[in-house]
C-alpha cells in the first residue's frame, strides 16, 4: 500500500514550543500528561515527559522520573552546546533504564507513540527525543472459552491484547521457525495486525498472498477481525465462511502446524486461520484429545448438517406433494393433526422458523440474567399456544425443534449462519416443486461449494477433488500415530508430521 501521508514536521529546538504544539494537535486532551523536570547535574538541561494516562505502566513512569531527577549527577551529562550529541547518548545509556528505547525526530512518530502507550522524552534545546516502551493497559486477561467449549482440553481463550495472544501461541509452539510479522492497518485507528506462520512448513505463496491482501486494505479504521476477514476473503457473495475464526490458542497452534497462516488483530479475541476448507468447520479440538474411536461423533455433525439444512423442506415436500411416501398410520396421524390448521405446511414451517429465529436473536441480545429465561419461556409458551390455537400442527413444531437443536451441534458457530439462511430457500423450493425442487437446490449448492476457494485451496478439499491420502481426518479421524503426514491439499514445504520411531 502506497504511503500518501505528508512528510512529518520535525521538532523545534524549544521544548515549550514542542509541548504547546502537541497539546494543540491533541485538542488539549485531559488524559495527556506533560511534565517538565530539571536534571540534578546541571540546571540548564530541562526534560519534558509526555504520556497518555491509562495506557502506560505507572510504576515504569515513576522509575523513569526517578532516574532522570535523582541519578543524572552520576552520568556527568554536560550542558555545553558543542556536546549536544554526547549529552543525548549519555542520557539514553545511563538515565533511560527502561528497555525498548528508541529515538524520535518528528511529530507523526511522537503521536503514534503517545496514543499507543509509549512515553516520549524531549530535551530543551535539542531537535530530537526518545520513545520509551511503557505500554500497559487494563484487559480482562486470559479467561475460559465461552463459545468453543470442550469437555477435555485447554480452557484458555484469546483476549483483546495482541501481545497476550501471540504469547499464548508461542507457549504451544516453542520453535524458532514460528515467525511473526506485524503491520498497522487503518488510517485513523492504526490497528496492529499480526501474521504468524511456521517457516519451512507453510507454502511461501500463501504467505505472500496474505501479505498482499493485507497490504491492499485502505480504510479509516479496523475494529475487529471480522473487518479483516471481509476484506481479504476470496468470495464475497457466498453465505459460507471461507476463513476460519477461533478463540482457542490450541486450534490456532494446530492450524499453524498443518501449514496455515494465523492473522491476529489487536483489540479482538477472535483469530483468523487461512486457508480454510469446508470440513474444517466440523472439526473440534476435542476430537484430537480423546481416543480415535470417539471420532465417530464427527459423523453426527455431518448428519446434523443435513438435518438442519433439509429437515423442514423435506417435511414440507412430503406433506404437500409426496404423501405416498409415508406409512398409512403416520399419514393419518399427520392429517388428523393438520385438520383445522388454516395454513399450508410451507407457511407453517416458515412461520415457526421465523419465530424461532426471533427468539434466538432475542436470547442473544437480552441481558444474560434473563436471556435464557426468555428463550425457554418463549419457545414453550409460544409453541404450546400456537398448537392449542390451531395455527400450527404438533408435527411442525417437532420438525422445527429438531432442526433448531441440530443447528447448534457444529463446533464453529460461523457454519450455522449459512444453514439458517439456506433453509428458507429450500423450504420455498420444496413448497413449489417438491423433491424435485430440493434436488435442484442441493445440486446448485454443491456446484457453488465446489467453485469456492480459500487462498488458492479448493474449499471442498479433500472431498472434491478427492484425495484419498487426506481422508484420514475428514469424516473420521484415524489414530494420531497413523497420521504421519500433514494434509496434502495445503501443499506445505514439509509434509511430514510424524517420524516413525525406531524401537
Amino acid at each position: 500500500m502506497m504511503d500518501t501521508k505528508k512528510q512529518s514536521a520535525p521538532f523545534h529546538c524549544s521544548l515549550d514550543e514542542n509541548l504547546e504544539k502537541v497539546k494543540k494537535e491533541l485538542g488539549n486532551s485531559t488524559d495527556l500528561v506533560t511534565r517538565q523536570v530539571r536534571l540534578e547535574a546541571v540546571d540548564q538541561i530541562v526534560v519534558g515527559i509526555l504520556y497518555t494516562e491509562g495506557l502506560v505502566d505507572k510504576n515504569m513512569i515513576s522509575s523513569l522520573m526517578e532516574s532522570l531527577m535523582l541519578h543524572a549527577k552520576k552520568a556527568h551529562i554536560p550542558a555545553e552546546a558543542e556536546c549536544e550529541e554526547r549529552s543525548l547518548i549519555l542520557m539514553k545509556d545511563f538515565l533511560l533504564t527502561i528497555g525498548g528505547v528508541e529515538e524520535v525526530y518528528d511529530f507523526d512518530h511522537l503521536y503514534d507513540a503517545l496514543l499507543t502507550g509509549d512515553t516520549v522524552i524531549l530535551v530543551d534545546g535539542y531537535s530530537n527525543g526518545f520513545i520509551a516502551n511503557t505500554k500497559q493497559w487494563e484487559d480482562r486477561g486470559v479467561q475460559e472459552t465461552s463459545v468453543q467449549t470442550v469437555v477435555r482440553g485447554s480452557r484458555e481463550a484469546f483476549s483483546e491484547n495482541l501481545r497476550t495472544n501471540t504469547a499464548l501461541v508461542r507457549r504451544r509452539i516453542n520453535n524458532r521457525n514460528l515467525w511473526l510479522e506485524t503491520v498497522q492497518i487503518g488510517d485513523m485507528t492504526q490497528t496492529k495486525v499480526a501474521m504468524m506462520y511456521i517457516k519451512g512448513v507453510v507454502q511461501d505463496s500463501v504467505v505472500a498472498e496474505v501479505k498482499e491482501r493485507l497490504g491492499k486494505i485502505e480504510i479509516d479504521g479496523i475494529l475487529e477481525s471480522g473487518n479483516i476477514e471481509e476484506m481479504i476473503q476470496d468470495h464475497t457473495f457466498t453465505p459460507f465462511p471461507t476463513i476460519y475464526n477461533t478463540e482457542r490458542p490450541d486450534s490456532v497452534a494446530a492450524g499453524l502446524l498443518e501449514g496455515r497462516v494465523a492473522i491476529l488483530v489487536d483489540g479482538t479475541p477472535i483469530v483468523l486461520l487461512v486457508p480454510a476448507v469446508f470440513v474444517q468447520f466440523f472439526q473440534s479440538p476435542e476430537d484430537y484429545y480423546m481416543r480415535a474411536d470417539f471420532g465417530i461423533l464427527r459423523i453426527l455433525r455431518f448428519i446434523s448438517f443435513f438435518i438442519a439444512l433439509l429437515g423442514p423442506s423435506i417435511y414440507v415436500a412430503i406433506t404437500t406433494f409426496h404423501q405416498e411416501m409415508l406409512q398409512t398410520n403416520l399419514l393419518m396421524s399427520i392429517a388428523a393433526q393438520r385438520e383445522g390448521v388454516p395454513f399450508p405446511a410451507a407457511v407453517e414451517a416458515l412461520l415457526m422458523e421465523f419465530t424461532f429465529e426471533m427468539l434466538r436473536e432475542a436470547g442473544v441480545r437480552m441481558p444474560r440474567a434473563v436471556g435464557s429465561a426468555i428463550s425457554i419461556v418463549g419457545a414453550l409458551v409460544l409453541g404450546e399456544a400456537a398448537v392449542q390455537a390451531g395455527l400450527v400442527s404438533p408435527a411442525t413444531v417437532i420438525v422445527v425443534s429438531i432442526t433448531a437443536i441440530t443447528s447448534f451441534v457444529f463446533p464453529s458457530f460461523s457454519m450455522s449462519i449459512p444453514i439458517r439462511l439456506l433453509r428458507f430457500g429450500l423450504i420455498a423450493l420444496a413448497a413449489s416443486f417438491g423433491f424435485i425442487g430440493i434436488f435442484v437446490g442441493m445440486i446448485a449448492l454443491c456446484i457453488h461449494l465446489c467453485t469456492l476457494r480459500s487462498f488458492g485451496v479448493p474449499y471442498m478439499a479433500p472431498l472434491a477433488p478427492v484425495n484419498l491420502a487426506d481422508q484420514k481426518d475428514t469424516l473420521l479421524r484415524i489414530p494420531i500415530w497413523m497420521m504421519h503426514t500433514r494434509p496434502h491439499f495445503l501443499r506445505q514445504k514439509n509434509s511430514v508430521r510424524e517420524r516413525k520411531s525406531k524401537i
